[in-house]
């Protein structure tokens, strides 16, 4: 076993939730070394051709990370994972929004605009996206992954977006992406006690959602809308709530992200398609969640 394989209780919990047949309807071949391939390549960042052998044939090892990404192999894997560890270490208490961006090298620009290649014929990858989830900023081609994590530090969901769009807006689709499975059936897990995040995400229609599902949150009032509000009097509302202590909870989040940047294919994007990138991020969850 190499440094950075998946150790015997990881892959113990690991290798019920894989597929046991392919395209085709035959057997995927040695899962365990080539699952190994794609988390070198996750941690390391080197390219694809650049693999050791012994993980053998790196399109092997590239192709399947490809179609698992496509199909949704590796969501469906990471919801599994976490639904094994429910009843035991998920912190509900108070989850963390925040976000990343990672800057995306040359070789991950210039995806053709046509339909890209997909595992089954007619069909779009899962995360496909028209604008590959690249945008323009100050440091030049970005991309963003919006995240929320556990106590824990560990995610429970993300999304990625271009490099120029905002905080606010994505949080409501993020916290829509929880739902942790309950080992002893029913509706799944989706909804934390408490959220905590930044003053960016203090707009209206956050708190609005927040109090409709009943989530109590800790984010701080800008100083410009503390202003204004106090300057309209009667009219401009109640203050918010505001707890500095419980606040100090949302380094978990940021530890949550560092966790997932230790891996620099995650820190610096190198995939060209969004939906691969995205499940090499995935990926990276799914390994801290199997620590």
């Amino acid at each position: 076993m190499g440094r950075g394989d998946l150790t015997n209780a990881e892959w113990v919990r690991l290798e019920p939730h894989l597929p046991t047949s392919g395209r085709r309807g035959g057997r995927w071949n040695d899962h365990r070394k080539v699952i190994n391939g794609i988390l070198f390549r996750v941690r390391t960042g080197i390219p694809w051709r650049d693999l050791p052998e012994r993980f053998g044939s790196w399109k092997i090892v590239y192709e399947r990370h490809r179609r698992w990404s496509a199909d949704g192999t590796w969501d469906r894997i990471l919801c599994a994972v976490q639904a094994d560890d429910l009843a035991g270490r998920i912190d509900w208490s108070m989850a963390s929004v925040d976000l990343t961006s990672c800057r995306a090298r040359q070789h991950a620009v210039g995806a053709r605009k046509k339909k890209p290649r997909v595992p089954k014929k007619g069909t779009t990858p899962r995360h496909h996206r028209p604008d590959e989830g690249l945008g323009r900023s100050r440091g030049g081609l970005t991309c963003k992954i919006h995240l929320a994590g556990e106590g824990g530090c560990r995610p429970m969901a993300f999304l990625l977006t271009p490099g120029q769009w905002g905080d606010a807006p994505q949080m409501i689709e993020v916290l829509e992406r929880i739902r942790v499975t309950r080992p002893q059936g029913g509706r799944p897990r989706t909804r934390p006690d408490h959220l905590g995040g930044d003053k960016a995400y203090i707009s209206g229609r956050n708190r609005r959602y927040l109090r409709r599902r009943q989530i109590k949150h800790t984010i701080p009032e800008p100083k410009d809308q503390r202003a204004n509000r106090q300057r309209r009097g009667s009219k401009g509302g109640r203050p918010t709530g505001f707890d500095s202590e419980t606040y100090k909870r949302r380094n978990e989040v940021e530890r949550t992200i560092n966790r997932l940047k230790n891996s620099r294919a995650v820190a610096t994007r190198y995939d060209k398609r969004a939906y691969v990138f995205h499940g090499t991020v995935t990926l990276a969850a799914i390994r801290l969640w199997l620590r």
